[in-house]
C-alpha cells in the first residue's frame, strides 16, 4: 500500500512527522512525501526545512492520503495550489483519505468533506463549516473512507487509528508501544472546555496573530 502525505509551505511538523512515524513502523506500507513544487520545504516556522523529492503528478493513484495541517492552508485557501485539485482527483480512487488539524480544510476546498461531519483545530471550525462540513470535537472522526484529526497531536492518534483498521488492534498497538506513546501531559489542558476563558482568549488571539503573519 502506498500513502502519501502531501507537504506545503507553512505546514504545521508534528502534523506531518507523528503520522510519518507511525506509518512508516509498517514494512508493508510505502510512505511518500509529495509536494506540488519538488525542493526545499519551509514548515509554519520557518526554522524546518523539509527536501521533498516527489511531485504529486509522480503519485497520481496512492492507496491512502494523510493531509497536515498548518497555518500554511489558509494561503493555499486564498490563492489555490495543485494540491487542492490532487486531492480532488486522487479521493475516488484512494482506500483512506484523510487530515490532520487544518489539513481537513484542503479536504473541504477539494469537495470531499461535503455534507460529512469532520474535525479540525477547534479555532477553525467555522472555516471548516464554510468548506461545506459539519464540524464536531471528537479527536478522531471516521465517515467512511474519510477520517479527520483535531489539532496537532491527534495525528498521532489518528495513524494509530488507521493501523489498526488496516490491519488489527495487535499490531496497532505493537506500534504504540514501540514508539512510546504514553501519555501523560503535565496539566489538563488540551481542549477549549478545560480552560479559562482568559486562556482561551490568549490563544485565539496568538493563533489569529500567526494565520494573518501566514497570509502576509
Amino acid at each position: 500500500m502506498k500513502i502519501a502525505l502531501p507537504v506545503y509551505p507553512g505546514l504545521t511538523v508534528l502534523d506531518l512527522i507523528g503520522p510519518f512515524q507511525v506509518l512508516s513502523q509498517l514494512p508493508s506500507e510505502e510512505v511518500v512525501l509529495v509536494t506540488s513544487e519538488p525542493g526545499i520545504v519551509a514548515d509554519d516556522t520557518g526554522l524546518v526545512r523539509l527536501e521533498v523529492t516527489t511531485a504529486l503528478a509522480d503519485v497520481p493513484a496512492p492507496d491512502g492520503v494523510v493531509v497536515p495541517g498548518g497555518f500554511g492552508t489558509r494561503r493555499l485557501l486564498r490563492d489555490g495550489d495543485p494540491l487542492v485539485d490532487w486531492l480532488a482527483a486522487v479521493h475516488p480512487t484512494t482506500t483512506f483519505t484523510a487530515s490532520v488539524c487544518t489539513g481537513a480544510l484542503l479536504l473541504g476546498q477539494a469537495g470531499i468533506l461535503d455534507g460529512l461531519e469532520a474535525t479540525t483545530h477547534w479555532s477553525a471550525y467555522d472555516t471548516l463549516a464554510s468548506l461545506g462540513a459539519t464540524p464536531t470535537a471528537e479527536r478522531v472522526v471516521r465517515r467512511g473512507k474519510v477520517w479527520t484529526a483535531a489539532g496537532v497531536s491527534a495525528g498521532i492518534d489518528l495513524a494509530l487509528a488507521l493501523v489498526a483498521d488496516l490491519h488489527d488492534d495487535d499490531v496497532a498497538r505493537a506500534v504504540q508501544l514501540g514508539i512510546e506513546y504514553d501519555p501523560q501531559p503535565p496539566f489538563d489542558a488540551g481542549s477549549p472546555s478545560k480552560v479559562d476563558p482568559d486562556l482561551l482568549a490568549f490563544v485565539r488571539a496568538v493563533s489569529a496573530e500567526r494565520e494573518a503573519a501566514a497570509l502576509a
